[in-house]
């Protein structure tokens, strides 16, 4: 069986969200062809990693404006979608899961392509490819219960859900019911390319994210206004580079670096010794903590982002720490002790390649 992909958004490697439908993909490549449909947005051109994917094939579709893209609009908010959901919906989206043969697999992209592909779900096998729990966190508010009500008639409706975590799949299950059928899918990244390396001495610290999320700005002031100030008290020459889009120009110590989107980060992790993933809320799994993992530097990470890398240990794979002073602590035992260090980078190294790159994500989808 082959695949049809449909994403509503030109598939780079630019975000967590384009990271993810790129692991995929690749996984299911090792398998049998692929075809990804995508509506061009934003400008941008495909990664040139599917290019290297000899089973895949890309399909842009220009998505309609005007009458018939406000009547798809208004088709997406009667399948109960929210209106930012809505408004991502068009035509060519459903007419491209329409029209596959049916000896191909078509799966929606996210909840913008499950609204647009719902009522084909109730006609034939269309898997959703969920990027995290879209109501998690959020339930109790009017706005969101709508977008909690959506997402209980998608996951009841597609022939089965691909969770990027297994808290997802458990609050996917409570959401909609025992019946539903899901299946762990975390994110991954393409272990191979990324050579691991070893942590730098310069005492640095790296954040990488993206900053118009609202979770890694809050994450951002964490480190900022708190942990570094805790640490400076011991080793004032300790340094943080903020990496990602979303930053505010804000004044702030000379000792935080904030250079904005950087397309290549290989340099930034050599020129590292700690990678910190510092999020206090949020859900999936985060890609740059898998990511931090593959580079082999040690990690520090809050409690409530090392609950998210389910499959590794604390203390071996990575450090978790909770609240300031802990976290702070944390940072300087590692400065202190470059040989378990190493030994905590090799160790996260070891476990990207075992659990979560593009190889074991095609073992989990044979």
């Amino acid at each position: 069986m082959n695949d049809l992909l449909v994403t509503s958004i030109t598939p780079t490697l630019q975000s967590g969200t384009g990271l993810r439908t790129y692991g995929v993909t690749a996984a299911l490549a090792r398998h049998h062809a692929v075809e990804v449909a995508y509506v061009v947005w934003g400008g941008g051109h495909p990664a040139d990693g599917y290019g290297r994917l000899g089973e895949v094939t890309l399909r842009p579709l220009h998505a309609s404006r005007g009458p018939r893209r406000g009547a798809e609009y208004l088709r997406a908010r009667a399948r109960g979608a929210t209106p930012r959901l809505a408004r991502g919906a068009s035509a060519e989206l459903t007419l491209a899961g329409r029209t596959a043969p049916p000896d191909v697999r078509v799966i929606a992209d996210g909840p913008v392509v499950a609204a647009a592909l719902l009522p084909l779900a109730r006609k034939r096998e269309v898997v959703y490819l969920a990027h995290n729990l879209e109501s998690s966190g959020f339930r109790g508010t009017a706005k969101v219960s709508g977008l909690g009500q959506f997402e209980r008639r998608v996951l009841r409706t597609f022939s089965e859900a691909w969770m990027a975590t297994r808290a997802d799949e458990q609050g996917a299950r409570a959401l909609a019911g025992e019946h539903i059928a899901t299946r762990y899918v975390p994110n991954v990244l393409d272990t191979a390319a990324i050579r691991p390396v070893m942590p730098a001495g310069a005492r640095r610290l790296l954040f990488v994210g993206d900053f118009s999320y609202a979770p890694n700005r809050e994450a951002f002031g964490f480190l900022a206004d708190g942990v570094l100030p805790a640490v400076w008290r011991r080793m004032p020459d300790v340094r943080l580079t903020a990496i990602g889009r979303g930053l505010p120009e804000a004044s702030r110590d000379s000792r935080i670096e904030t250079p904005g989107f950087v397309e290549d980060l290989a340099d930034a992790y050599r020129a590292s010794d700690i990678a910190l993933v510092p999020l206090l809320r949020g859900g999936g799994s985060p890609l740059k903590f898998i990511e931090g993992l593959a580079y082999g530097l040690p990690i520090v990470a809050t409690a409530h982002a090392a609950r998210l890398i389910e499959d590794g240990v604390p203390n071996r794979d990575f450090v978790a720490a909770d609240g300031v002073a802990e976290f702070a602590q944390a940072i300087e035992a590692l400065l202190a002790d470059p040989s378990r260090a190493a030994a905590i980078g090799a160790a996260g190294r070891a476990l990207a390649v075992r659990g979560y790159s593009v190889d074991a994500l095609a073992r989990l989808l044979v």
